[in-house]
């Protein structure tokens, strides 16, 4: 089976985690401040806050916003239902907006229509590996005085114009899961442009502590080990080749599924997409991936339901989203991972066709 999927860790990452375990370190100490500086700048940001995962890293962006009980954050229903939760976990209300059908990203003319007096933020997510128009969702927030905090957790090194996605809200969240473009085990990271928000983040992360047992808020538990600090310096040196792979076997597929008429990831002009995901379209999606399965290609469903629909989340539905429901049943990941071989392109793309056909 060529898995939808796939972690690259080898003797680097080994090497460094034992360097790690020898010296008693554990926990967060030089290797994550090393990491977050090189991850800062990588992706442009000029403080980078490292923390347990990506989850936490979206809790931290939003409490550093401003978000709190009774406020609305709007989001996209189109995403991992972390991208809700956490807003939740604010003691605020996620508000759900409908996607642009060519990028899967939030629509702003759709966001516009949901801005209330109780709105505080806007929480773009770069779905896929692709920045969501942040330009105009900024636009959107100056004129209305309210945050805008980037989900970035599946676009690491995504790009619009030459910036790069991290750089543009208020706050900006990233994931280092072991299925996304590079892993720290776990973890996930906050960067900010503005000095004043990056030191709340750091109160927030480590238990509202200025120094030990010096607490001046209530805070979280939300620190990198220095383990995975270690890991995510040694990813970060072949995240750029990785990307250039996965850019590449993107445009091999898009030549091929393209010459059959298949729906390929549309990429807007100025726009760097990373391919976290590699998502078409198709009718009858269920019967294609099964076919492929018995083909030994694997793939994924991202995402099976919107937020607006899926378990204790449906609560906060208010209306039906139709774009969301319709990629719902027609999305399926195909992979596009820096482990591929051309041997294995070329059988991703014959059965993708095939199966299709």
């Amino acid at each position: 089976m060529i898995p939808a999927a796939k972690p690259l860790l080898g003797e680097d990452e080994a090497n460094a985690v034992a360097e790690v375990i020898k010296s008693g370190m554990l926990a967060q100490g030089k290797k994550v401040a090393e990491f977050e500086e090189k991850f800062g700048k990588f992706i442009g940001a000029k403080h980078t806050i490292a923390v347990g995962n990506g989850t936490q890293a979206l809790h931290v962006a939003l409490l550093a916003a401003g978000v709190k009980r009774g406020n609305e954050v709007i989001t996209t229903a189109f995403s991992f239902l972390a991208s809700a939760t956490s807003i939740v976990h604010c003691g605020a209300k996620p508000v759900f907006c409908d996607i642009d059908p060519k990028t899967f990203n939030m629509d702003p003319d759709d966001v516009r229509k949901l801005i209330t007096p109780k709105t505080k933020a806007i929480m773009p997510v770069h779905l896929f590996g692709l920045s969501s128009d942040v330009k105009e969702l900024q636009k959107i927030c100056d004129e209305h005085d309210i945050a805008l905090v980037e989900d970035a957790c599946q676009s690491h090194g995504a790009q619009v114009n030459g910036r790069g996605v991290g750089t543009f809200g208020i706050t900006s969240a990233f994931s280092f899961y072991p299925t996304k473009n590079m892993t720290t085990g776990e973890g996930g990271a906050v960067t900010t442009m503005d000095n004043e928000t990056a030191e709340l983040c750091k109160l927030i992360r480590n238990q509202g502590q200025l120094s030990r047992y010096n607490c001046v808020m209530i805070g979280y538990n939300y620190r990198m080990t220095d383990i995975g600090g270690a890991i995510g310096i040694e990813q970060l040196k072949k995240l750029p080749k990785w990307t250039e792979t996965r850019i590449k076997n993107a445009a091999y597929l898009d030549k091929e599924l393209g010459k059959a008429g298949i729906a390929v990831p549309y990429v807007p002009k100025g726009y760097k997409h990373v391919y976290h995901q590699y998502t078409i379209r198709v009718k009858n999606r269920d019967n294609v991936q099964k076919k492929l399965a018995d083909m030994g290609v694997g793939s994924g469903v991202y995402y099976p339901q919107g937020l607006h629909e899926l378990g204790p989340l449906a609560k906060y539905r208010t209306r039906k989203l139709p774009k969301v429901e319709k990629a719902c049943k027609e999305v399926l990941a195909l992979p596009v991972h820096p482990a591929l071989t051309k041997e294995d392109l070329g059988t991703v793309a014959k059965s993708v066709v095939k199966a299709v056909a």
